[in-house]
C-alpha cells in the first residue's frame, strides 16, 4: 500500500510541472522577447541572465517530469517498486542542486533588476498579463509594479513547493516508523529541502539588498562593482565601522570582496587574500592584505563583533569557492580561514614587484611557499618565496632589447637577492656557475664562453661583489693563454703566472691588468729571461738571458716594428753550462701562492655548511645543486615548473649520510664508506670532490699543461686530500653532535698527514691523475728521452747476452728455466729470462695508487729472488751489487714508457709512513736502473760505489 503522503506529492509534482510550463510560456518566453538589445553590454549581459534562468526552469522541469514518473511507477505497483525507487529520496542531493542552480540564476535577475528592465519595454503586454498571472499566484494584486508580480512569478510557485516537500516528507517519515529501511532516506530529503528553504530566505534577502545598494550608488561607483553574482553582505551604513589608516567614507563587505569607498577612490581587496586578526581588545580587529593593512574599529562592541563575524565567514565562504549552505557560516568545513592558502594578486605600489603579478602560496597576506611573478615587461621568476621575498630556490627570466633573448638565473635566493649557488645563462651564450651574495657573483664561480664568441674566455677562480677577486684562473683561448693568479677589480693585480700555447712562461707582478716591474720568462728552449717587459711578452728593459748552453746576455732589450728584438749589452760565453734542473726544471708559482690560500671559495661553503650543522635547507645553497648535463640546464621550462631533482632524492638524506659515516669508522670499513661518497656527485664530500677537479682541469689541462707548473699541481692535489679528510672529519663531528655523543679529539699533524696519505689520497688521486701524470712527463721529458734509447739499445741483446753485459753472474742465469727446440742456442732466447718478474713489473702502469705501483715492485723483487732461489735450489737472499744488475735486466724487459715520470710522481705521493722503510729502499734501487739506463755507453758501465755491499740488506 502507498501512503497518503506519497498520494499527496505526486499531486504536487503535477501541479508544479504544470506551473513551470505556464509560468515559462507567460514569463520567460516573453521577457527573453522583451530583452534589451544585444549590442551594448548590458543589454548582452540581461539576454545571458534571462537564457541562463530559462536553461535552469528547463532543468527544473526535467527533474519534476522525472519526480513524477517516479511516483507514478510506485503507485502503480507499490508492491513491487520500494519507497527507495522515488527520484525525491534516491537522489536527493541531485534534486537539490537543480533547485540551487534555479535559485542563482533567480537571484542574480533580482540583484541587477534584470525583470525590471526588461519589463519597460513591453510595458502594455505585462499590463494585460496581470489576470493570467492572478491565476497562477495568490497574492498578485491589480496595482502593483510589473516587475513585482514577475519577481512573485518566478518566486513563490517554487518557495511553495519546497515548503510543501519539507512538509510530506517529514509527515511521510513519522508515517513509516523508525524501523523502516528508508527511514534515513526520508530524513536525509526532508532535512536537505529543509536546509534549502533556509538558503532561499538568505538568497533573497542578499539579492533584494544589493539590488537597493546599487540604486545608492554613483553610476561612476555601479559601473565598477556591480556584477550579478555579487551580493551584498554587511553595510557600514547598517552597522558603523571605522577603517583607519585609510579612513574609508564607507565599507561595504561583498561575498566575493571588501570594498571602502574613500571620496572618489574605491579600494577593492579580494577576500581570498584577505586575513583577519582578532586583536588584543574587544574594539577592534585587523585586517592584512597583500599591500595593506588596516583596523576595524567600532564604540558599539556588538555591531564589531557582527562584522568580524561575517569577514570571516565571507573569507572562509570565498576560499571554498561555493556558498555556504543553508547559510553563511554554516557550511561542514571549518569556519576559521587558513593562514596559509592559494591565490593570484597584481602588486601596484612602488617598488621591485611593481606591476608584477604573484600566484602561488600566501602565508598571512606575503608570498610564502612556491609561486610565479610575472612582470609586464616579460620578467619571470618562478621559486621559494618567504615573507614577501624570494627565499631559497628560484629561476628568473629576464627580457633582453633584442628578440627572444633571456638571461636565465637558476640560483637561491635570500631575503629577496640571489644568494648561494646559482647557475646563470645569459643572453649573450655566457655561462655563470658559481656563488652569489646580495645578488652579486660572490665567492667561487666558474664564468665561460661559448667557443663562437668572438673572445672566447673563461675565468675559475673568486669573486667579490660581483668583480674577479682574489686567486684565479682566466684562458684566453683566442691568444692561445693562460693567467694563474691574482685578480682585484676585475683585472690582473698582484703576483701571476702567465703559461701561453707556444709553451712560454712567464712570472711576474701586474697592476691594473698590466704587467708591471720584473719577472721571469721561460721559453720552450729553456732559455730564462730575468728582467721587464711588454704585455704580449716581448723583452723591453733591462734584463739578463740565459741560454741552455750556459751563455748569458746582459743589457737593455728592445723592439722595432718591422726588425725584430735588438739588444745593445754583453754577451758571456766563458760561463760553464748550467745544471739543467736549474732552468728545464725550474718551478713557477710555489711559495708565490700559498697552497693553502689558493681555493678558499671552494672550501668555504663546504665549512659553513658543516658549521651550520648540516641542515638540510642549506644543502643546495651551500654545496650546489645537481644537474645531470647542460641539456637539462636548458630546459627551463621544467625549471619555471620548479620540478628538479633535489639531492636527498638519490642519495638519501643528510641524516642517512651521517648515519653511515657514524657506521663505518674502523680503517676498512672507513675506506669503503669515503670511496663510495668521493665517487657520488651527490655527496657532500662527492660534490666538493668534483668542483676541486674543475679547479685542477682548468688551471693544468690544455694550455695550462706546462712543466714548469707541475710543483703547484703537485702540493694542490696533497692540499685537496687534507681538506676533503677535513672535511670528512667535519661531518663526523656533526653525526657525533646530532647523536649526542662526544666529539673526537682533534688530530695531532702527524695523525693527520698519515691519514691524509694513507687514505685519502689514493681515493682522490685517480681524479687529478690525467693532468699531473702530464705535467710529470712534461718535466721528466729530457731524461724519459734518454732511457728510451737505452731501452732500445739494450733490447737488441739476447737474454745471455745481456745478462753478460750487466754483469750478472751466471751461476743466478736462469737458463733451465728455457725450453729449447733443436734449432736454438741459448744466446739466441729473448725475453725468456726472469718473465714472472718482467710481467709483474709491466704491472705498474695498470693503477694509479702509488702504494699499489710500490707493491707491485715489492712483488717483482719477490720473483727475481724466487727465481734465483729455484736456480740455485736453496733459499736465497740478494745481496745489493747482485740485486742492482737484475733489476736493470728486468727494467730493460719491461720497457715501461716515461719510467722516469712514473719515479717521481711515486716518490712525491708516497706515504710518509714508508721513508726509510722497504718500499723507500726498492723505489730507491729502481731510481738507479732509471739513471744507469740513460748512460749512452753501456759497456763501460760500473755500478755505483753504494751497491758495493755483498751483504744482504
Amino acid at each position: 500500500m502507498c501512503s497518503p503522503e506519497e498520494a499527496a506529492l505526486l499531486r504536487l509534482e503535477g501541479v508544479f510541472s504544470d506551473t513551470l510550463t505556464r509560468i515559462n510560456s507567460l514569463v520567460l518566453q516573453p521577457l527573453l522577447e522583451a530583452a534589451p538589445e544585444a549590442s551594448d553590454p548590458w543589454g548582452r549581459e540581461c539576454l545571458q541572465l534571462l537564457q541562463q534562468l530559462q536553461r535552469s526552469s528547463r532543468q527544473l522541469w526535467d527533474v519534476t517530469e522525472e519526480s513524477l514518473r517516479s511516483l507514478r511507477e510506485r503507485l502503480r505497483r507499490p508492491e513491487a517498486v520500494g519507497l527507495e525507487s522515488l527520484l525525491l529520496l534516491r537522489s536527493a542531493d541531485r534534486v537539490l542542486q537543480v533547485h540551487l542552480e534555479y535559485i542563482e540564476s533567480y537571484t542574480c535577475c533580482v540583484a541587477v533588476q534584470a525583470f525590471q528592465k526588461a519589463a519597460k519595454r513591453r510595458s502594455e503586454y505585462w499590463r494585460g498579463q496581470r489576470k493570467a498571472l492572478r491565476q497562477v499566484l495568490s497574492g498578485v494584486s491589480s496595482e502593483g509594479s510589473v516587475g513585482t508580480a514577475l519577481l512573485q512569478a518566478l518566486r513563490q510557485p517554487l518557495a511553495h513547493h519546497v515548503q510543501q516537500y519539507v512538509l510530506l516528507l517529514l509527515s511521510l517519515g513519522d508515517t513509516i516508523g523508525e524501523r523502516h529501511p528508508t527511514r534515513e532516506l526520508v530524513i536525509h530529503a526532508a532535512g536537505l529541502f529543509g536546509d534549502l528553504q533556509s538558503f532561499m530566505r538568505q538568497e533573497l534577502d542578499q539579492a533584494t539588498s544589493t539590488q537597493a545598494l546599487w540604486s545608492t550608488l554613483s553610476s561612476r561607483l555601479r559601473d565598477v562593482l556591480c556584477t550579478p553574482a555579487r551580493r551584498l553582505l554587511q553595510d557600514s551604513q547598517d552597522i558603523p565601522v571605522t577603517v583607519t589608516p585609510l579612513r574609508a567614507e564607507r565599507v561595504l563587505l561583498f561575498d566575493d570582496a571588501l570594498v571602502l569607498l574613500q571620496g572618489h577612490n574605491i579600494h577593492t581587496f579580494d577576500l581570498k587574500l584577505v586575513w583577519v586578526d582578532p586583536g588584543q581588545d574587544r574594539c577592534t580587529f585587523y585586517l592584512l592584505t597583500p599591500e595593506e593593512e588596516f583596523s576595524f574599529c567600532s564604540k558599539d562592541p556588538q555591531g564589531l563583533v557582527v562584522w568580524q563575524w561575517k569577514v570571516t565567514q565571507a573569507v572562509c565562504q570565498a576560499l571554498r569557492g561555493k556558498k555556504d549552505f543553508p547559510v553563511l557560516g554554516a557550511g561542514l568545513e571549518p569556519s576559521e580561514p587558513p593562514t596559509c592558502r592559494c591565490g593570484a594578486y597584481t602588486f601596484r605600489a612602488e617598488g621591485r614587484f611593481c606591476q608584477a603579478t604573484y600566484e602561488g602560496e600566501w602565508y598571512w597576506g606575503r608570498p610564502h611557499g612556491k609561486g610565479t611573478l610575472k612582470w609586464p615587461d616579460g620578467q619571470n621568476h618562478v621559486g621559494d618565496f618567504c615573507q614577501g621575498l624570494e627565499h631559497g630556490f628560484g629561476i628568473r627570466l629576464v627580457p633582453q632589447a633584442s628578440e627572444d633573448k633571456f638571461d636565465c638565473y637558476k640560483c637561491h635566493w635570500r631575503e629577496g637577492s640571489m644568494c648561494g649557488y646559482g647557475i646563470c645563462e645569459y643572453s649573450t651564450s655566457e655561462v655563470y656557475k658559481g656563488y652569489f651574495q646580495k645578488g652579486l657573483r660572490h665567492g667561487f664561480g666558474v664564468l665561460e664562453s661559448v667557443p663562437q664568441a668572438p673572445r672566447p674566455l673563461r675565468y675559475t677562480g673568486h669573486w667579490e661583489r660581483g668583480q674577479r677577486s682574489g686567486y684565479g684562473v682566466e684562458e684566453d683561448s683566442d691568444r692561445g693563454e693562460r693567467y694563474i693568479g691574482m685578480w682585484q677589480a676585475d683585472q690582473r693585480h698582484g703576483p701571476g703566472v702567465m703559461v701561453t700555447q707556444a709553451g712560454v712562461c712567464y712570472q711576474g707582478t701586474f697592476q691594473a691588468d698590466k704587467m708591471v716591474g720584473p719577472g721571469i720568462l721561460l721559453s720552450d728552449d729553456d732559455s730564462l729571461y730575468e728582467g721587464t717587459f711588454t704585455r704580449d711578452l716581448t723583452l723591453l728593459g733591462k734584463g739578463k738571458v740565459t741560454f741552455p748552453n750556459g751563455f748569458t746576455l746582459e743589457g737593455t732589450f728592445g723592439s722595432v716594428s718591422g726588425r725584430g728584438l735588438h739588444t745593445q749589452g754583453v754577451l758571456d760565453t766563458a760561463a760553464l753550462p748550467p745544471d739543467p734542473s736549474s732552468t728545464c726544471k725550474r718551478q713557477l708559482g710555489q711559495g708565490v701562492f700559498p697552497v693553502e690560500s689558493r681555493w678558499q671559495g671552494v672550501y668555504a661553503p663546504f665549512r659553513d655548511f658543516v658549521r651550520a650543522g648540516c641542515p638540510g635547507d642549506l644543502r643546495e645553497a651551500l654545496l650546489g645543486f645537481h644537474v645531470q648535463s647542460s641539456r637539462e640546464l636548458r630546459r627551463s621550462q621544467e625549471y619555471l615548473c620548479c620540478e628538479r631533482t633535489r639531492p636527498e632524492d638519490q642519495a638519501g638524506s643528510m641524516e642517512d649520510l651521517l648515519e653511515e659515516l657514524l657506521q663505518h669508522r674502523e680503517p676498512e670499513a672507513l675506506q669503503q664508506c669515503l670511496r663510495k661518497a668521493l665517487s657520488s656527485s651527490l655527496h657532500p664530500l662527492g660534490k666538493l670532490l668534483r668542483t676541486l677537479m674543475l679547479t685542477f682541469q682548468a688551471t693544468y689541462a690544455g694550455v695550462g699543461a706546462n712543466k714548469h707548473l707541475q710543483g703547484l699541481a703537485q702540493e694542490e692535489v696533497k692540499q685537496h686530500a687534507q681538506e676533503l679528510w677535513a672535511a670528512y672529519r667535519g661531518l663526523l663531528q656533526v653525526a657525533l653532535q646530532r647523536k649526542g655523543e662526544a666529539p673526537e679529539e682533534d688530530e695531532d699533524a702527524e695523525t693527520r698527514d698519515l691519514r691524509v696519505h694513507g687514505l685519502v689520497l689514493p681515493l682522490v688521486l685517480p681524479s687529478f691523475y690525467s693532468e699531473l701524470f702530464t705535467l710529470y712527463l712534461l718535466l721528466h721529458e729530457r731524461e724519459d728521452s734518454l732511457y728510451s734509447q737505452g731501452i732500445t739499445n739494450l733490447s737488441l741483446f739476447p737474454d745471455t747476452k745481456l745478462l753478460e753485459f750487466l754483469d750478472v753472474q751466471k751461476h743466478l742465469w736462469p737458463l733451465k728455466d728455457l725450453t729449447l727446440t733443436t734449432n736454438q742456442r741459448y744466446s739466441l732466447v729473448r725475453d725468456k729470462c726472469f718473465l714472472s718478474a718482467t710481467e709483474c713489473l709491466q704491472k705498474m702502469i695498470t693503477t694509479v695508487d702509488p702504494r699499489e705501483k710500490l707493491e707491485v715492485l715489492e712483488r717483482t723483487y719477490g720473483e727475481i729472488e724466487a727465481t734465483v732461489s729455484r736456480v740455485l735450489g736453496r733459499e736465497h737472499k740478494l745481496p745489493m751489487d747482485d740485486l742492482l744488475p737484475l733489476l736493470i735486466y728486468v727494467v730493460s724487459r719491461a720497457q715501461i714508457q716515461h719510467l722516469g715520470a712514473e719515479i717521481h710522481l711515486i716518490r712525491d705521493m708516497m706515504d710518509p709512513l714508508h721513508t726509510g722503510g722497504l718500499y723507500d729502499f726498492l723505489l730507491t734501487a729502481l731510481e738507479s736502473c732509471y739513471e744507469h739506463i740513460q748512460k749512452e755507453d753501456m759497456r763501460l758501465h760500473r755500478l755505483p760505489s753504494r751497491w758495493s755491499s755483498r751483504e744482504p740488506w
